[in-house]
């Protein structure tokens, strides 16, 4: 099951509070409301994950919008898979998560993504890190 972790919610709910700021101090945006009646209901539950096929559509709205302003893929252009390791160094991610990626849906994505910055022993957290920062569009 591909699911999305309470720490995606939260980061969704940072980037609709900023980009649409309450206008008096009480009232959320809707895409704000829709991911943090989502994050309340986990929170309650005692959940940490939530399947991206049961989430309201609007909330999954939402979160694919903030999906859409991070960075698509880990890769640091040091791909040790092509060498023949099962585990890239530059990236951390697996031979088959390299060779699949564009077919990958977001929420899969985002499951490699929190896996690699978890375990952070790639080159992309660390010898190369420089290489891994985004650049301000000009």
């Amino acid at each position: 099951m591909a699911a999305i972790h309470i720490t995606d919610i939260e980061s969704a709910i940072n980037f609709w509070r900023d980009k649409k700021p309450s206008p008096d101090g009480f009232s959320l945006a809707p895409e704000t409301r829709a991911l943090a009646e989502v994050y309340a209901l986990m929170v309650f539950q005692h959940k940490t994950q939530v399947d991206e096929y049961t989430l309201p559509t609007p909330a999954l709205d939402a979160w694919l919008a903030w999906y859409d302003s991070t960075p698509d893929t880990p890769c640091i252009a040091i791909c040790s898979t092509s060498q023949g390791d099962e585990e890239c160094k530059g990236c951390g991610r697996s031979f088959a998560e390299v060779q699949c990626w564009v077919e990958m849906r977001p929420v899969e994505k985002r499951q490699v993504w929190r896996r690699i910055t978890m375990l952070g022993s790639s080159w992309r957290f660390n010898k190369y890190a420089e290489r891994a920062v985004e650049k301000p569009a000009s």
